[in-house]
């Protein structure tokens, strides 16, 4: 996966300066999460939010206009090769059937929007090791009949 060079930037500001997302989540009142998702171009930040984010980052103004502007989405390999990455892809393979069938019983016919969505990442301390706890909510929505 090639990673845009706006990303880079970023990425290398934010270590330079030694934030994580979760002071950038304190500075901007988004979850670090979408954070994140700014950073690689899979969510547009408004001006505002934009300009906070590069003064926080110590970059100049001209990375406020490419954060504000909607990005393309989505693009990359069908099948990831970053091993964190693919566990989520292999997660879906082996569950995604079951997660649709359980879906649709609690639900009616219809799926989960990717838009009025959230994703929050929590750690879990175990004693047989960390656990890595992915919350994700998206409205339902029903298939219309026409």
């Amino acid at each position: 996966m090639s990673i845009p060079e706006i990303t880079q930037t970023l990425l290398a500001a934010k270590k330079e300066k030694g934030l994580t997302f979760a002071d950038l989540e304190k500075i901007l009142g988004r979850d670090e999460v979408w954070i994140a998702s700014v950073f690689y171009r899979q969510a547009s930040a408004s001006e505002e939010e934009a300009k906070l984010l590069v003064e926080a980052l110590g970059l100049g103004a001209i990375y406020v206009r490419e954060l504000s502007e909607y990005p393309v989405k989505g693009l990359g390999p069908v099948v990831p090769t970053d091993p964190l990455i693919y566990r989520f892809y292999e997660i879906m393979q082996v569950y995604g059937m079951p997660i649709k069938e359980v879906i649709h019983e609690k639900f009616g016919d219809g799926i989960m929007s990717a838009i009025d969505f959230t994703l929050n990442i929590e750690k879990e301390e175990d004693s047989k090791g960390d656990r890595v706890k992915v919350i994700m909510s998206g409205k339902f929505l029903p298939y219309k009949k026409w």
